[in-house]
């Protein structure tokens, strides 16, 4: 069972979770049934995923009470002039009648005064206790600090890309400073379809360090770099299909690495992304058309 983390609103966020991304709707049913089965009460998906009707069955196959599973979903761009409608589509597909947490999905700053009034809908739909928390996605600290100028709820979580190739270090202190837990997509380096590789080629889970450090307690480069998330007091979303490694990656609350290790996993920073750049995402960014 995993640990929590405690949000600006008093709830309780399980510190690791199973992400969906570009899982099909039967492989996200699979995964979340099989996760939450293994133990893991975080469930993360987006309405740009595609496959949040497969979540939703997922959780209900499971056998697990709705009430012990925390749920998080995302409003993609093209609801933001109506988050309403974007909110009710993704409830109707999950098969929920409430949310554990909603995130804008990107900053989106040419769209301007439209995304400050996409998340004051998320702010009515939390005052009418339809969501229990909200927040925001890839949000910079600028971003952040002008979208809590424009509004009334300070955002319980952003969610940003954050792995040892990028440890986001600014961006983390800038959330602590507001009360805002980060929690990291992409936690063990992939994103995008490029393997976690960065423009050397270099690949996360290939650096000897984490093979290393990981002979030393019996556990695999992903454990390692999980584990390295939890002690930086992070949460993390893998993404993973996979049964072996959805067992696996919840399988790091058994040992702790020391403030050496951390540090020398900190050093694997690279500066460098793996996914888009938060400022230059539009419309045009992806051709995604919500069902």
């Amino acid at each position: 069972m995993t640990t929590s983390l405690t949000l600006n609103t008093g709830a309780s966020l399980p510190q690791l979770g199973l992400g969906v991304w570009q899982a099909t709707p039967d492989e996200a049913a699979t995964a979340v049934a099989t996760a939450l089965r293994l133990g893991y009460r975080l469930i993360d998906t987006a309405a740009a995923y595609g496959n949040e009707d497969g979540v939703g069955r997922g959780i209900a196959e499971s056998g697990v009470d709705r009430a012990e599973v925390f749920v998080t979903t995302k409003l993609w761009l093209t609801d933001y002039d109506d988050a309403l409608r974007g909110f009710d589509r993704s409830l109707a597909h999950l098969g929920l009648d409430y949310l554990d947490l909603y995130l804008l999905h990107w900053p989106a700053p040419a769209m301007g005064e439209v995304v400050f009034g996409a998340y004051r809908a998320l702010e009515k739909l939390h005052a009418d206790g339809r969501i229990r928390a909200i927040g925001v996605c890839n949000y910079q600290p600028d971003q952040l600090a002008q979208l809590i100028d424009a509004t009334q709820i300070v955002p319980a979580v952003n969610q940003i890309e954050l792995h040892p190739y990028f440890i986001q270090r600014d961006l983390r202190a800038a959330n602590a400073e507001h009360g805002v837990l980060t929690q990291s997509w992409a936690p063990i380096g992939g994103s995008g379809g490029n393997g976690g590789r960065v423009g050397d080629g270099r690949r996360v889970l290939n650096e000897p360090l984490l093979a290393e450090i990981g002979a030393k307690y019996g556990k695999t480069p992903a454990q390692v770099v999980l584990r390295w998330h939890v002690q930086h007091g992070l949460s993390a979303i893998p993404k993973s299909a996979n049964p072996g490694r959805i067992a696996q990656n919840i399988d790091i609350f058994d040992f702790e690495l020391t403030d050496a290790d951390v540090t020398a996993i900190d050093g694997l920073h690279t500066g460098q992304r793996g996914g888009n750049d938060p400022r230059e995402v539009t419309f045009d960014t992806w051709d995604i058309t919500l069902r």
